[in-house]
């Protein structure tokens, strides 16, 4: 086993002891940001960032769950000017997966293992046009399902074939949850990894530990990944995950594509406040971003 270890290593993926902290932060400096996943819609997002200023709360990613191609241009340009005027990201996530074409396997038990991956060459070609769309109305944040369409969008972006600007990042649906896959996603152009949810400290700190993109991870989930809460790690989180992303208010969903009602857009913004006491009482150092950073990935 010492000689693996020492491979690894070589490579970049270390051993991490008990009490590692995280010298990591995002470019403005802070060590966390708040991200509300799973807004279908722009009345729903609204209802969702009214919320937010009354509680005097900020929260620095949106994320859409359920497809561009289940939105309009009306309704992807309304999300688009509602992030622009409060200065959040806005990701958007890729249509076209396993679960909405004509696969009879995904939805089998063995055959859930694909996942929302894509199948063949024409979704392949229809999930990159999903995303051309979304980056021609202003999104500058898509969220994936799929390595290899990760592969070929960051080609795109390297030949401004799609923005320079636009972040990508992968869903916990894509099941990674290891410290080397971390580092082979973050070298094909990844910006921000959402590992599997219910991995232990030890092992995020060694995810955290071999790449410098920033960690998306789940304070809650719905019900259909566990219904598990875990807001008193939260302060575990930041320290060993820094820069992080804490993924809120999953708990009000059943889940990954539900379609938050504006009563649930406001018990989500409930469990970013929850989870906002805790990491004022456990640990008051911790450094957010600031509100409305110029690091964010806001739309154009």
């Amino acid at each position: 086993m010492e000689k693996t270890k020492q491979f690894l290593e070589k490579i970049g993926i270390n051993e991490t002891l008990e009490n590692y902290i995280s010298q990591k932060k995002f470019n403005d400096k802070g060590q966390y940001r708040f991200e509300i996943p799973g807004i279908q819609s722009p009345i729903i997002m609204k209802a969702l960032l009214e919320e937010t200023d009354k509680n005097n709360l900020f929260i620095h990613r949106i994320t859409q769950t359920k497809g561009i191609m289940m939105l309009s241009d009306d309704e992807i340009c309304e999300m688009v000017d509602l992030a622009k005027n409060y200065k959040c990201e806005l990701f958007l996530s890729v249509g076209p997966r396993a679960t909405y074409d004509t696969s009879a396997t995904v939805h089998t038990k063995e055959g859930s293992r694909i996942g929302y991956r894509l199948r063949g060459y024409n979704n392949l070609v229809y999930a990159i046009e999903d995303v051309k769309r979304a980056c021609e109305l202003g999104v500058r944040g898509i969220l994936l399902y799929d390595e290899g369409l990760l592969w070929v969008l960051n080609q795109m972006r390297n030949e401004n074939e799609i923005p320079k600007n636009v972040h990508f990042k992968l869903s916990a649906h894509a099941g990674h949850s290891n410290p080397a896959s971390a580092k082979l996603l973050e070298k094909t152009g990844l910006n921000s990894l959402n590992p599997v949810r219910d991995l232990q400290i030890p092992m995020i700190a060694s995810i955290r530990d071999a790449c410098d993109m920033p960690l998306d991870l789940h304070t809650e989930n719905p019900k259909s990944t566990g219904g598990f809460i875990r807001h008193y790690e939260v302060p575990q989180f930041i320290k060993v995950a820094s820069p992080v992303y804490l993924k809120t208010g999953g708990s009000v969903a059943n889940n990954h594509n539900w379609d938050t009602t504006i009563s649930q857009a406001i018990a989500r913004v409930k469990q970013v406040l929850l989870v906002k006491r805790i990491i004022d009482k456990y640990c008051p150092e911790a450094i957010p971003s600031p509100n409305k950073s110029k690091d964010l990935a806001i739309p154009e």
